[in-house]
This record gives structure tokens, sequence and C-alpha cells, in this order.
């Protein structure tokens, strides 16, 4: 799984950002400021804004490359010819101006970690079942395992934190229905429900209940 430093100071950007990224398959770190941004490690690509709260995109990318070969993708507002020629004459990978098209973007996000031999499989695996993120498709054993869109949502947010607690704040912050109503608290006991009966987990050894706070994949 490959790992974007998101360094943005819009509180909306960021979270729309996290979320489409990470149904992608990607991991997200975010940093509002350089200082934030500094204290990142073990990323593969970094989407980065120019006007910083406390500094210069242009000189925070000077300062990651002298330290690393990563590919660093400029999003911002800023769409003056100067700027941009600017951004890629320092050896940015690609400059994207606001607004843009999530698609598009993760598209360019895709080419950059090729270039760079970065881009990871898109495949999960925990406990003898496959996410497979590309194609939305989820196996055990090597039988495919019908999921909706939400339960396959629900799935690979739980397998993209493994080891972690997910609590189901979280979850629900996170999804929402087909119809675009918010998933409530009850219903989301419902689709854990039939997520489990799907993949065989009917005794809740891979999907375990944290109670009264959320739940928790544990990578045996």
């Amino acid at each position: 799984m490959n790992t974007i430093l998101l360094v943005e100071d819009s509180e909306s950007i960021v979270m729309g950002l996290k979320y489409s990224l990470e149904q992608e398959g990607f991991r997200v770190i975010s940093a509002k400021t350089i200082e934030e941004a500094e204290l990142a490690s073990n990323y593969d690509l970094i989407l980065l804004d120019i006007t910083l709260p406390d500094g210069n995109g242009f000189d925070f990318f000077k300062e990651v490359k002298k330290k690393e070969d990563v590919p660093v993708i400029f999003l911002t507002a800023r769409d003056e010819e100067i700027d941009i020629v600017k951004g890629l004459d320092l050896g940015a990978e690609d400059y994207i101006v606001k607004p843009f098209r999530v698609k598009e973007l993760i598209s360019r996000i895709k080419v950059a970690l090729r270039r760079y031999n970065k881009i990871t499989s898109n495949i999960i695996e925990c406990n003898g079942i496959t996410l497979d993120t590309e194609n939305m498709e989820v196996r055990k054993d090597g039988q495919r395992i019908e999921l909706t869109s939400l339960e396959f949502k629900i799935l690979l947010l739980l397998f993209t934190n493994k080891n972690k607690l997910v609590t189901r704040e979280m979850i629900l912050n996170k999804i929402w229905d087909l119809a675009g109503n918010f998933v409530n608290d009850n219903t989301l006991t419902v689709y854990i429900k039939r997520i489990r009966e799907k993949i065989g987990d009917n005794d809740g050894k891979i999907i375990k209940t944290i109670r009264g706070v959320g739940y928790k994949v544990e990578d045996k």
C-alpha cells in the first residue's frame, strides 16, 4: 500500500481527498503546516500546497529533495504561469491547479508512482481474505465473495487499518449509502453483521468487536 503525504491547510480539501484516496487503497498522512509535514516519514509521494500558514511550499520542496528522492505533485490555487514553471523547474512531478477533478488527480498520482517504481499492489490480504481495491473484488480461499459497494468500503476501511482500532464514529464519518442518506449507528451494526456472514466470520474472530467503541481486524 502506497502512502501519500498531503500538505494542505484547507480542512474541507483534506477531508474530501483523504476519503477519495483511501477508497483507492492509499494510506494518507495529512499535515496542515510545514512544521507538521517535517515530522512525517515513510511516505511514497507528496501532494503539496504552495501557500501554507507557516511558509512556502516551494521552500519545503527544496528541503525534501535534499534528503530523499520522492515524487512531489504541487496542488495549489496559484495558477500563474511563473509559479507553474517554477514548480516544474524545481523538479516537481506535476503541477495541478485547484479546483481539480479527483479522478484525474488519482490518475496522475499513479503515473508519478510508476515513474518512481513506487507503485505497490492493489491487493490487500488478511486472514485468508483478499481485497482487490482496483476491481472492488473480495475473495476468500480463492472464492469470490459478493459484497455491496458500501459493504466493500467498510471492509476496506477495516483492512487498511489492520491491527488498529477503528471507531464506529470513524466509520460513520467516512461512509454513506448509495442513495446519499447517512448511515446511522444501528444500520452500521447490520452492515457489519452482513459482512461477517459473507466472509464466514460468524464467531467474530476476523472482525473483532471492541464493545462500545468500534472494531479491529488483526492480521494473524
